[in-house]
């Protein structure tokens, strides 16, 4: 998976900002426009949603220490404290956003802004802000960045959960730099999960689209044919063309909502890897002598490993363990397991339904906050 924008970075910032609305705002925000009966509805979208969406540009100072062949004796004795402790360079990426509410509050992507010491935000009109990012959640790959002006055009937001295939699809960004950037194409598929667009690390399922998507789109916005924002586009496949993908907006409003609230996201976790039971891997296990597994279902999702003093460990699930239900509903891949955490809450009971050694089991899990974002 390639991020379409932005740099990637291992340290973050975080700052919390109080809001009074926690819904996301849609002041000012244009109606939506009617569904397609003419050959230009996608200039009548662009035209009403154009100047809500932005560019984003962002930097920041990352610091090396230099070589240690250079604090040998030998050079210290000749250059003294003319070598550098360390180097300086200034790091730069550039994405899109979009604009949802009229005081100025803009949604991107995480990575557009991760570690940024400035973040910078270009209208439609030429102007320039200073942005502020409130907060950022990387499991999910959003952000939200505020700045200061009033009057400002924003976006109208969709209901991405009624989307189906062949729907039309318009993107809209600053691909490799090129401002106010329009695409069209179709929703190509939804539910896409993290692990099949090659990005095991995120919690999202992706809207896929053959709307074209480039670096510089990251954190625009994807749109009906109403002119609603439906998705947000983040992701392309390296080497592939017609694979974009974007965050539907339902989980974009549900994260940027805890954002503005609090500057942070908790997510529920139980502590386990898993994989989807099949026959044959249900062969391969019991036929492995090193596996250390024995497994007598044929579907369900097997535990493989789980992690020590996690909710799961706490709870007694045990390595070999065979999920079949999760929360009330049958589960059949991790993603469906996923899903379900995800939707449960920190601290809540999250009834188990499994088998082991030919038993079936009730456990009720209590989901911890994924330990990354433990405060």
């Amino acid at each position: 998976m390639t991020l379409a924008g932005g740099y990637m970075a291992g340290h973050s910032r975080q700052v919390s900002e109080s809001a009074s609305n926690l819904a996301v705002s849609r002041v000012n925000a244009a109606p939506p426009l009617p569904a397609a009966t003419d050959p230009n509805f996608v200039t009548r979208v662009v035209q009403k949603v154009g100047p809500a969406v932005v560019r984003i540009n962002s930097s920041r100072t990352v610091r090396s220490r230099i070589p240690d062949e250079f604090n040998d004796p030998f050079f210290r004795r000749f250059f003294g404290s003319q070598l550098p402790e360390s180097r300086e360079r200034v790091e730069r990426g550039t994405g899109s956003g979009f604009i949802i509410s009229a005081d100025g509050r803009i949604l991107t992507n995480a990575h557009v802004v991760d570690g940024a010491d400035t973040v910078t935000v270009t209208l439609k009109d030429g102007r320039t802000l200073q942005g502020k990012v409130l907060g950022k959640d990387e499991l999910t790959d959003v952000a939200v960045i505020k700045v200061q002006a009033e009057n400002l055009p924003s976006v109208a937001l969709g209901n991405s959960d009624q989307l189906q295939a062949g729907e039309w699809a318009i993107a809209i960004g600053n691909p490799l730099g090129l401002d106010n950037t329009v695409t069209t194409g179709i929703i190509s598929a939804t539910g896409r999960s993290s692990n099949q667009i090659g990005a095991p690390d995120r919690r999202v399922e992706y809207i896929q689209t053959d709307a074209a998507i480039n670096p510089g789109n990251s954190g625009g916005p994807l749109l009906n044919s109403r002119g609603e924002v439906i998705a947000m586009n983040t992701a392309i496949i390296q080497g592939a063309q017609g694979l974009g993908f974007a965050i539907p907006i339902k989980t974009v409003q549900r994260i940027s909502n805890q954002l503005i609230a609090t500057g942070k996201v908790q997510h529920p976790y139980l502590g386990i890897q898993m994989v989807g039971l099949t026959p044959q891997l249900k062969q391969n296990i019991n036929s492995d002598p090193n596996s250390g597994l024995s497994v007598n279902e044929d579907k369900g999702v097997l535990v493989v490993k789980v992690v020590p003093n996690s909710p799961a460990a706490k709870a007694g699930i045990r390595a070999g363990d065979v999920i079949q239900k999760l929360g009330g509903q049958a589960v059949t891949d991790a993603s469906s397991v996923q899903r379900a955490v995800e939707n449960s809450q920190v601290g809540g009971d999250l009834r188990m339904e499994l088998r082991r050694n030919g038993q079936s089991l009730n456990i009720a899990v209590q989901p911890g906050a994924f330990p990354s974002q433990v405060q």
